[in-house]
This record gives C-alpha cells, sequence and structure tokens, in this order.
C-alpha cells in the first residue's frame, strides 16, 4: 500500500476522500485555487499545494499543475475524486507516465466508456440492451433533426462527452429542436470541449437506475447492487436512494447481471456506476431496463451504497489502486436496510433555483444523519464552482423510516446568508407519491409549483420573530447591542402580546404564544431576525425597506442574479419584447441561466457585451413597459 495520496479535487470530494485516507494512516495532500486558499478540504489536508487561479481551468483542470503537485509534496499516488479530471484517460497516462499510482480505472476504459455514442455501440456488441436512438458521426445539424423526426418526439438531446445533466436537453416538438440543439452544444463545449450529441427516444415515465460496480486487476468484477436516482431537476441527481423501490429479485438479477457484463467488456478496473434508464409505466422489468452510459469514477451518490453494504468504497479504491484483490466475493456481499441521500445546493428555489453565493455566516448540519459537507462556518460559497455544498445520508431498516429520517434533518438546516434548497429537499422527501414509490424522472418538474413555492411561515415561526424583536426593543441603547452576541440563541418566553413586522417587505402581525418555537433565532448585523423553520431562513424586519428597495425590481433594468459570463444575447436595443421572452444566457456555478423579460416592452440598451464577465446586480439589459 502506498503511504501517501493527493487528491485532485477540491470541497466534499476531496474531504470525502482525505476521510478514509486518515483512516488508513495514509498522508493526505490538498491542491487548491486562489479561491480555495481558506476552503475546508485545504484545512483537512496534511499538506496544501497552491495551483492557480481561481477558474478550474485554470487551477483544478490544468493536468500538469496537479502532476507537479504531487511530485513537489511527495505524494505517491493521485485520487482525481469525481468530477473534474476523473475520467480524462489522458490524464490518467500522464500520472501513470510521472511514476505516480492512479487510482481510478486504465485509461482504456475510460476512452471506450468516455463518449456515449461508442460506449452504446460496445455495450451492443456485448449484448447489454442499449436505448434505441441515434449515433451517428454526421453532426450537421439537418441531419439531426431528421434523425430526431425518424426516432418521434419527444427526444433527448445528450452530449457525447456529457455527464451531470450538462449538454442534455428534452425536445417535445420538432420546432424546438434547432433552439435546444444549439444550447446542448454550448452547454456541452464549455463542459467538456466537445459539442458533439447523440440523440435517444425519451421514454415517457424514465426511472434512472445504476449499478455499482468494481473491478480489480485479477480479473475480478462484482456489484454491490443498484441505486436509484429518478428525483432529478434538469437532469441533475436531487436525491438517490438504495436499493431502488419496487426491484424484485429477478428484475435486480438481470440490471446487476448487466452491469457486471459491462464492466468485464472493458477490463474494468476500480470503482464504476453503469447508469441505465428503466421504462416504469408497467413497473420494473427486465425487459424494459436499457444501458444508458458509464461512470467510469466514483459517484456523488457513493455514500447510499455504503450504508446499505456496509462497506468503504474510497478504501476499496485505494486497494485496488495498490494492486491488492477486491476485498470480497460477489456471494459476501450482503444489502441491508435502505438508504437515501440528498444534495443541498447553495441555490433558491424560489427564484428558479439560481444559485447563491456569499459567506457562510450562520451553517449548521443536523447531527442524527451522516453529512458530508465541503463547507464549514465562516467559509464562502463562491462563483467558481459546483453549488453543491453537502449531502446529507441517513438509512433506517424501512424506506419510509429512512425517508422520514432525512425529511427531518433537511428541516433541520439553518444556513445563512447563503440561500439553500433544504426546504425543498424535505417537500419533495414528504411528497405522499415519493413515499409510495410512485416516481420517475419527471416527478419534480410535474409537482415543481408546489415543491418549489416560497413557504409561509407558521403561527410558531412568527411568534419566534415577534419575541426577538421585543428582546431588541429592549436592548436599544446607543452603545452597541448585545444581541448581536446571541446568534443561535433559544427562546423559552411565555405568551404576552403582538407586533408588526416586514416579512420580505411585506407586513404581518407576530403574536406571542406558547407553541413550540422553530429550531433557533439569529439576528444580522443589519436587525434582521432570521427564524430557521422547515430548512428555510425566514427574514424579518422591524421597519419596511427603503423606498430605492422597494422600487428596484420594477424599474426596468435586468440585473445579473449572480457573477457569471454572458454566452448567449437574444435580443438588440429598440426590439419589443413579449412578457417571459428570453433576453440573454449567463453562465454560472457550471450551468446556464436564462433570463427573461418581466413584462411586455421595448429593449432601451443592452448593456454587456457577448462573452462579458459579469458581477452580481450588474445592469444586463434595460426594458420599458408597453
Amino acid at each position: 500500500m502506498f503511504k501517501s495520496v493527493l487528491v485532485a479535487n477540491r470541497g466534499e470530494i476531496a474531504r470525502r476522500v482525505f476521510a478514509t485516507a486518515r483512516r488508513m494512516g495514509l498522508e493526505t495532500v490538498a491542491v487548491y485555487s486562489e479561491a480555495d486558499a481558506s476552503a475546508a478540504h485545504v484545512a483537512d489536508a496534511d499538506r496544501a499545494v497552491p495551483i492557480g487561479p481561481a477558474a478550474a481551468r485554470e487551477s483544478y483542470l490544468v493536468p500538469e499543475k496537479i502532476i507537479a503537485a504531487a511530485k513537489a509534496s511527495g505524494a505517491e499516488a493521485i485520487h482525481p475524486g469525481y468530477g473534474f479530471l476523473s475520467e480524462n484517460a489522458d490524464f490518467a497516462d500522464a500520472v501513470v507516465a510521472a511514476g505516480l499510482i492512479w487510482i481510478g480505472p486504465p485509461s482504456a476504459a475510460i476512452r471506450a466508456m468516455g463518449l456515449k455514442d461508442a460506449a452504446k455501440a460496445l455495450m451492443q456488441q456485448a449484448g447489454v440492451p442499449v436505448t434505441p436512438g441515434y449515433l451517428g458521426e454526421d453532426q450537421s445539424e439537418a441531419t439531426l433533426a431528421k434523425e430526431a423526426a425518424r426516432i418521434g418526439f419527444p427526444v433527448l438531446i445528450k452530449a457525447v462527452a456529457g455527464g451531470g445533466g450538462k449538454g442534455m436537453r428534452k425536445v417535445e416538438r420538432a420546432a424546438d429542436f434547432d433552439a435546444a440543439l444549439a444550447s446542448c452544444k454550448r452547454e456541452a463545449a464549455a463542459s467538456f470541449g466537445d459539442d458533439r450529441v447523440l440523440l435517444e427516444t425519451y421514454v415517457q415515465r424514465p426511472r434512472h437506475i445504476e449499478v455499482q460496480v468494481f473491478g480489480d486487476s485479477h480479473g475480478n468484477v462484482v456489484h454491490l447492487y443498484e441505486r436509484d436516482c429518478s428525483l432529478q431537476r434538469r437532469h441533475q441527481k436531487v436525491i438517490e436512494e438504495a436499493p431502488a423501490p419496487g426491484m424484485d429479485a429477478k428484475t435486480r438479477a438481470a440490471i446487476t447481471g448487466a452491469a457486471v457484463k459491462a464492466a468485464q467488456a472493458v477490463s474494468y478496473v476500480g470503482a464504476g456506476t453503469i447508469e441505465f434508464i428503466a421504462d416504469a409505466s408497467a413497473g420494473l422489468r427486465p425487459d424494459r431496463i436499457w444501458f444508458m452510459e458509464m461512470n467510469t469514477r466514483l459517484q456523488v451518490e457513493h455514500p447510499v451504497t455504503e450504508m446499505v453494504t456496509g462497506l468503504d468504497l474510497v478504501e476499496w479504491q485505494f486497494r485496488v489502486a495498490a494492486g491488492e484483490p477486491l476485498p470480497l466475493k460477489q456471494d459476501q456481499i450482503g444489502l441491508a436496510g435502505h438508504a437515501v441521500e440528498a444534495r443541498l445546493y447553495a441555490e433558491s428555489p424560489a427564484t428558479g433555483f439560481l444559485p447563491s453565493t456569499g459567506v457562510l455566516e450562520h451553517f449548521e448540519l443536523p447531527p442524527t444523519v451522516r453529512a458530508d459537507a465541503g463547507v464549514q462556518e465562516g467559509g464562502e460559497v463562491t462563483p467558481f464552482y459546483d453549488p453543491m455544498i453537502a449531502k446529507l445520508i441517513a438509512h433506517a431498516e424501512t424506506r419510509e423510516a429512512a425517508l422520514s429520517e432525512l425529511a427531518e434533518a433537511c428541516d433541520a438546516v439553518e444556513v445563512w446568508p447563503v440561500k439553500t434548497n433544504a426546504g425543498f429537499l424535505a417537500r419533495c422527501l414528504d411528497a405522499p407519491d415519493f413515499i409510495a414509490g410512485d416516481l420517475d424522472t419527471g416527478f419534480i418538474e410535474r409537482n415543481l409549483a408546489e415543491l418549489a413555492a416560497a413557504p409561509e411561515p407558521s403561527p410558531a415561526a412568527l411568534s419566534a420573530a415577534a419575541e426577538a424583536a421585543m428582546a431588541v426593543d429592549e436592548t436599544l441603547s446607543p452603545e452597541p447591542s448585545p444581541w448581536r452576541d446571541l446568534p443561535g440563541f433559544r427562546l423559552n418566553a411565555e405568551p404576552a402580546t403582538s407586533t408588526r413586522l416586514f416579512l420580505g417587505g411585506k407586513p404581518v402581525i407576530a403574536a406571542l404564544s406558547d407553541m413550540a418555537a422553530p429550531r433557533s433565532v439569529l439576528l444580522t448585523d443589519e436587525d434582521e431576525i432570521v427564524v430557521f423553520e422547515a430548512g428555510e431562513a425566514f427574514v424579518f424586519t422591524t421597519h419596511p425597506p427603503a423606498a430605492d428597495e422597494a422600487g428596484a425590481a420594477g424599474d426596468g433594468a435586468i440585473r445579473s442574479p449572480m457573477p457569471g459570463k454572458v454566452t448567449q444575447i437574444s435580443v438588440k436595443a429598440g426590439e419589443a419584447v413579449k412578457k417571459g421572452q428570453a433576453l440573454l444566457v449567463l453562465e454560472a456555478m457550471k450551468m446556464e441561466h436564462a433570463l427573461t423579460a418581466p413584462f411586455e416592452g421595448t429593449v432601451d440598451e443592452v448593456a454587456v457585451a457577448l462573452g462579458a464577465q459579469v458581477s452580481e446586480g450588474a445592469v444586463l439589459v434595460k426594458l420599458t413597459a408597453a
């Protein structure tokens, strides 16, 4: 076994790998960009090496810098984590050529499975069932449109080098195909440097089911059962679980057998995931499950597999990379209970899931479940990387118990002032149809209005805000308020009276009561009262917003909701626009965000140029209402 390992990644990913390395007595080495100099993963490591500017393409995505850092630190092995360079075959070759141990599959396997079209063709040859579609080399718009019509709408466009939901679009009708193809190609080129796509028939009630596989250099390949990742938004996984709901023994044998066959076809070594799409319109059946792609790395959702098997998959990666055989044979790998994982993102569901950035002045995760976090209180969520800040994982004897435990944990999340999707996650986990196992990849979109709606505070939350406001009033003086020294204090006052407060700029009457108060209350430096309840942070003030704040939304200025890059401009000065019409596209935190007209009117000015980097709050377009 090697004695030291460098993790070529950041955040939660690096911290997760470091945890196993420490337990095994290995020295850990972190790499970090200028934006991550004070990041949690840097503090976790025994040693840390700077590798360049904040932009990933100038730091984390530069193989030469990673290898130089390993050489400088004396690391014997490189673990790529998941994301960034983890599925880069050239990087794997470079690591080995530098005399270092590569903790991942052989570069040949990465290449064989890295392009979705080639991988599907290979799987067809190996006898693994694949989704019908178009895998051709001709990438002209005319050919792709013709093939989409042949397949029949709805059709799915997918980047051949894609992953993580990037470069993927569902197209409902022929009239929308060209625009969707252009957007897909743009995102694919930005994310993977390759804008080629394939087409697939769109399964109407798809379930996303994947199988964890592991191989070693001695020819052994095993599966570690399946995971269901069907709860998705914009093709990105939100909640994952193991085992898959409704999976019977016959179907499990078929899908895990196909997964092992797929791994054997490329002489796979290390951790990998074979992803399948299942038609759930008539329940899970062996003849209605098709191969989609293989991820030649560890997955974000691997903890649910660890919880139901009792295994440490990172330890397995280390041992296999060191040349050891797999620790267990297939018949020694058990399946116990049910595990569910929720991805906690720095984003605002109530405003279209826009990413949220800033310093985490208050950051508290529940101690009742496993929490794999990439940040800590006082840290910063920057606009340069993926907005996922933590994963919460619950394990129980039954699926119902695991869902309930995780929903309660999401309710208890406290983050400020960065916004999160904790309340949204809790509502997903509490949804009756999801609890009943009636799910597919369209579940969130069908129920989005209810799941993402801005919630209202309960009477208990209003009571907590009222008591806090009265406590503030009692402490007001020319001297600094002692209230500011009491973050997260607990409230236990008796019923007394009521007061007028403002929530989102609107007045509310908050009355004291003896109802159970929310978990905690925080006062900000601006004398805002933040009440944490059901995964949400309700912000009260004792005074109405200033006139300039109240009128900002209606002045016709379309402002950037976050730092980002302008990748498309769809209008010009003098052009008439309708409400909801796309104005421009902003790329931030690895995603495209379309900004639309809030009302019908005329474009007065386009204040930015294509390709411009803009800051949060910058005016992008000015409109005049009709």
